[in-house]
């Protein structure tokens, strides 16, 4: 018996309708980027509170990366879960941290005019207790030891990664900077 074609896992890719013009949980889709970073107005669009912001009392988080395709598609992953800030680059993650504090940070690697993994090794120095998640195509051994013994990363996530994963790890990471902040202030 053969599969409808709408009935099968969803591959989002910069230039495609999110939703592929039938709806249904983002949750189940994976997104995995191809191609040279662009913006090809994507049409997934967030739900939020009346006034355009999250409901308060949701934790803070921040996601950098280069390709706002993907970054569209995280952030309306996280969105019902995560009071969310996006940027494009490393420089606008770092201005938006001035004004802001954030409980995770999830950053993507490779991006022009600096990398995830710099940036987050910064973060660890300048804010502790944020959680740092890197999102990377390629973890080669030298990276992973440089993640664990600089950045002190709370996870890394290999793309293609799955929607679900993301927002599972996300909140695993909030609750490990509660925690953080708990034992720094007892």
């Amino acid at each position: 018996m053969k599969r409808r074609p709408e009935a099968r896992r969803k591959r989002i890719l910069p230039g495609e309708d999110s939703r592929g013009g039938r709806g249904g949980p983002a949750m189940k889709w994976i997104c995995q980027p191809r191609g040279a970073a662009h913006d090809t107005g994507m049409t997934l669009a967030p739900e939020t509170a009346p006034g355009g912001g999250a409901p308060a009392g949701k934790d803070a988080v921040l996601i950098v990366d280069d390709e706002r395709p993907l970054l569209a598609v995280y952030a309306a992953a996280l969105e019902p879960h995560f009071e969310v800030a996006s940027a494009t680059s490393v420089q606008e993650a770092e201005a938006i941290l001035r004004k802001q504090r954030f409980k995770v940070v999830i950053s993507d690697h490779l991006m022009p005019g600096g990398n995830g993994m710099g940036f987050l090794v910064r973060m660890r120095e300048e804010y502790p207790e944020m959680q740092r998640v890197l999102v990377t195509a390629y973890m080669k051994p030298e990276m992973l030891l440089r993640s664990v013994n600089e950045a002190a990363l709370f996870r890394y996530l290999l793309k293609p990664i799955s929607l679900g994963e993301l927002v599972k790890v996300a909140q695993e990471a909030a609750r490990l900077h509660d925690v953080a902040v708990r034992q720094s202030a007892g």
